[in-house]
């Protein structure tokens, strides 16, 4: 599960960062406006967590989820924010917002807030994306491969189904790296790393190295039978 997460508090920020990816969630950070809407323009997250008062706007966060449901986006949306007036939770709930959790909380009430939206989303993913012999079960995170179910780690499954979902289009290495581990990295070699898994647990051909970037082999994939 890809989890968008806009705040521009560091000390709020990276500490949630660190709680949602070690509950296994590939987590996006924008500090505001301009990076959260760059995001946007190649990710589709499952959920967003939004902080409503941002550097370019103190009602950022509404904002931004009304261009996002403007736009088509289907996935939930939480918001932060210290304003805890009931106008402020109505006008949120209004913007198709699925929860709103105000400032300060606990870390483990937003974890279980968290899981709940996730799972809504889950329960609504009938998506199977299928390329010739790979066919993936976006609800219940499986991959199939020429009839049989491969076993992956999260963040095989992440990659695989970031390439799948753009069939295509090619990811830079550092984009792989910051979508899906959730943080950019000195070390690059974490993504070459489950990439070789990927190849070695289905078949050289499913992932395809461009330049210095990764697509799915789609070409090869329709190949098949």
């Amino acid at each position: 599960m890809l989890i968008l997460l806009v705040e521009d508090e560091e000390a709020i920020a990276l500490p949630l960062r660190r709680a949602l990816a070690a509950q296994g969630y590939a987590v996006n950070y924008a500090a505001d406006l301009t990076q959260a809407r760059a995001a946007l323009l190649t990710l589709e997250p499952d959920l967003a967590v939004l902080d409503v008062q941002l550097p370019e706007d103190e009602s950022g966060g509404f904002v931004l989820a009304r261009e996002m449901r403007a736009a088509g986006y289907r996935g939930s949306l939480l918001f932060l924010t210290a304003r805890d007036s009931l106008n402020d939770r109505l006008e949120g709930l209004d913007l198709g917002g699925d929860d709103y959790l105000t400032k300060p909380f606990h870390l483990s009430e937003l974890l279980s807030r968290v899981r709940a939206l996730l799972r809504r989303v889950s329960e609504a993913k009938t998506d199977l994306l299928s390329y010739g012999s790979l066919s993936l079960d976006l609800a219940a995170r499986q991959v199939h491969w020429e009839g049989r179910t491969v076993t992956l780690s999260l963040r095989e499954y992440d990659v695989l189904e970031r390439l799948a979902r753009a069939p295509g289009r090619v990811f830079s290495a550092e984009e792989l790296l910051d979508v899906v581990w959730g943080e950019r990295a000195s070390d690059l070699g974490v993504v070459k790393v489950c990439v070789h898994h990927l190849r070695a647990k289905l078949s050289p051909e499913v992932i395809q190295t461009v330049q210095r970037g990764y697509q799915l082999g789609l070409a090869n994939l329709e190949r098949r039978p």
